[in-house]
């Protein structure tokens, strides 16, 4: 329960053993290949050695083909699976097989063809009902579309705003040119559509006639015959158009029988792309490969096996304190401490050679989660919830460490719930009442309704705890690395200052005449504040020995006392949670003052059931979010260190297969 040991791994290996090389390196899934040191420039090595290459990008395009592939079975051929199923696992040899690539990236690419041409078609499809809605307003004119007049008269088809009536459009043309007449094809509440017949010598005049009221010509160019005829010819390519996208959709549908193909093709496409990224980290001559990386000290033994068995020329080594920052972060946890690893990962993973927060969280986290939940019924609900998708869906890494997470909360709150007497509030006091029996509820240790104030005083105590926990941890790591005197006039002053606050409220509370005591008291907290001023003043030059004292003082009270006072929250979510348990009973029962009817029954279930799962998915939530401030201001604050980089072995990663364990 630590931050895993990490050492600096160098190898040399022969070219042609480089690609089963690093397939065995993604079966262990514990080494991580990382930019080789640029220590070559300016030697007679620079000219010899060279970057790997690799087909990433195109390896990337055939992946996101098989996915696209796959989405498009989904979409066009979606498969009913049981709810919560589990992925289907494979071998790690066989994920690792190219067989069957190529067949199913020429399925991929069929798929995606008939895709393709379904948005084509649905394209088209606009283009013709615009067609055909453009069309209406002339469907009454016998005129071909394309017609443009005869050798002496012009015609000129379009719309008018329907604000100017066409007598007096008419009166306008007349006044330009006598022979010339306005036709009224079609009225629409907006618009008039029109036609214009005048002689050729005269169009130029009447289009000029036509502007003020707005004319606009019909964009009806490139049609031929009546717009009958054009409104027939749309339909019955609109008819063309559905049956081949029809086709098109029932070929896709028959390729759905490969579906399990393309998606064991895209994790295999998936494992080629991990082994090219690799490969492109490394450097290497004609004919042998240069790897650079990390891996765990507890794995060097065995990775040393194989990698005498391929005959490479390695080393390793313990990084030194200046390369921490770029030493990757792994945290080895057992079941319970591994449910923390979500709220980590949630906040950043602790910086390497310090301290691994989750064996510390753990404990404190669930126990504040409970208490903020403290109900039974909504334990119960929460351990059958977590039981029942761990043995569904076999979940795995961050997804298993949360299903671990709900249980232990789940257990945490039920356990609270017994000793605070909540089971779906006061739901089998409710429901003894509506029966017209007179029983008090269950039996409780506190109840956070009847005794607030001692929950609240409860909370801070816990507070305190969690604090100087953090504290604790903090004064370790100081005296580890060999501030051993700003671990005693910082954390031990602070310590000495809570003695002497003790010793002051039990002379104030048990020995109210012990003079002596209170003198003690006072004492050790001005032992303890002569301690912190000398503390706060390590390291000042100048004005800031004068003025660090101050801020000293201040910072610690301040921070001392918001600290402690935000665990009121504990006190604050579980008296809520209660009350509005309690409040939806209440509601619930109503309609069954007089007895419990057929319909007062419905009711009640109705009210109950609706009512506790808002109530616990508010809760569920809240307190998630409370209880990770807790821990990740509060308690984090003193003493951890984060900025970790995570480790990122080379491994086998899929999206729709498991690789067996």
């Amino acid at each position: 329960m630590a931050i895993v040991q990490m050492k600096k791994l160098r190898l040399l290996a022969v070219r042609d053993r480089k690609e089963e090389l690093l397939r065995e390196l993604m079966r262990c899934g514990c080494v991580e290949i990382t930019e080789l040191e640029p220590k070559l420039a300016g030697t007679e090595a620079e000219g010899l050695v060279r970057p790997e290459s690799s087909e990433l990008a195109a390896l990337k395009s055939r992946h996101s083909s098989l996915v696209h592939a796959v989405e498009l079975l989904d979409r066009y051929a979606p498969k009913k699976t049981k709810l919560l199923s589990a992925k289907p696992e494979l071998e790690g040899r066989v994920l690792l097989d190219d067989t069957g690539l190529a067949g199913a990236l020429r399925i991929a690419e069929a798929l995606e063809g008939y895709d393709a041409r379904i948005k084509r078609i649905g394209a088209e499809e606009s283009r013709e009902r615009s067609l055909i809605e453009s069309l209406q307003p002339w469907l009454t004119l016998d005129l071909p579309l394309n017609f443009e007049g005869t050798e002496r008269c012009s015609v000129l088809t379009g719309s008018l705003p329907a604000r100017f009536s066409p007598d007096t459009v008419s009166a306008a043309i007349a006044a330009v040119d006598e022979e010339a007449e306005l036709f009224l094809i079609h009225e629409e509440k907006k618009a008039n559509y029109v036609l214009l017949v005048c002689m050729k010598g005269q169009l130029p005049a009447m289009q000029d006639a036509l502007r003020p009221f707005g004319f606009t010509p019909s964009a009806l160019s490139g049609l031929s015959g009546t717009a009958r005829e054009c409104q027939l010819n749309a339909e019955q390519h609109l008819k063309e158009l559905a049956a081949e996208k029809e086709n098109c959709v029932r070929y896709i549908v028959d390729d759905a029988v490969h579906r399990d193909e393309l998606k064991l093709a895209a994790d295999r496409m998936n494992v080629k792309i991990s082994l090219a990224e690799a490969e492109e980290r490394m450097c290497g001559t004609d004919s042998t490969v240069v790897l650079q990386g990390w891996l765990p000290a507890d794995r060097e033994e065995e990775l040393g096996q194989l990698f005498d068995r391929f005959g490479c020329a390695w080393e390793t080594e313990d990084p030194a304190e200046d390369e921490y920052p770029e030493v990757p972060v792994s945290l080895k946890n057992n079941k319970f401490t591994d449910a923390m690893n979500m709220v980590t990962n949630m906040y950043s993973l602790p910086a390497y050679g310090t301290v691994d927060p989750n064996p510390l969280m753990a404990p404190f986290f669930i126990l504040f989660y409970g208490l903020m939940m403290a109900d039974m019924g909504y334990g119960i609900l929460m351990i059958l919830a977590a039981l029942i998708a761990m043995k569904r869906i076999k979940p795995r890494a961050g997804t298993l460490s949360f299903c671990r997470l709900l249980l232990y909360g789940g257990i945490s709150t039920l356990v609270m719930g017994a000793l605070t007497g909540s089971f779906f509030g006061n739901a089998p006091e409710i429901i003894a009442g509506m029966m017209g029996r007179d029983w008090p509820g269950l039996p409780s240790l506190f109840s956070p309704v009847r005794d607030s104030t001692l929950v609240l005083y409860g909370s801070m105590v816990l507070g305190l705890i969690h604090l100087n926990t953090g504290m604790a941890v903090n004064f370790h790591q100081r005296w580890k690395h060999g501030d051993k005197a700003g671990a005693i006039l910082e954390e031990g002053a602070q310590w000495i200052i809570l003695l002497g606050g003790i010793v002051l409220i039990a002379q104030m509370l048990v020995f109210k005449e012990n003079a002596m005591l209170k003198n003690a008291g006072l004492g050790i907290i001005g032992l303890g504040v002569g301690m912190l001023l000398v503390g706060s003043t390590r390291g000042a030059t100048g004005i800031g020995k004068l003025t660090a004292p101050f801020s000293c003082i201040y910072n610690t009270l301040t921070g001392w006392f918001g600290d402690v006072l935000s665990y009121s929250r504990i006190m604050a979510l579980m008296l809520a949670g209660g009350v509005v348990a309690q409040v939806f009973n209440t509601i619930a029962a109503m309609p069954s003052a007089n007895g419990v009817t057929v319909f007062s029954g419905i009711v009640f279930l109705v009210i109950f059931l609706i009512g506790h799962a808002l109530n616990f998915g508010l809760n569920l939530l809240g307190c998630f979010v409370h209880d990770l401030r807790l821990q990740c201001l509060e308690f984090f604050g003193k003493f951890y260190h984060d900025g970790g980089k995570p480790f990122e072995p080379l491994r086998i990663r899929t999206q729709y297969i498991n690789p067996q364990e």
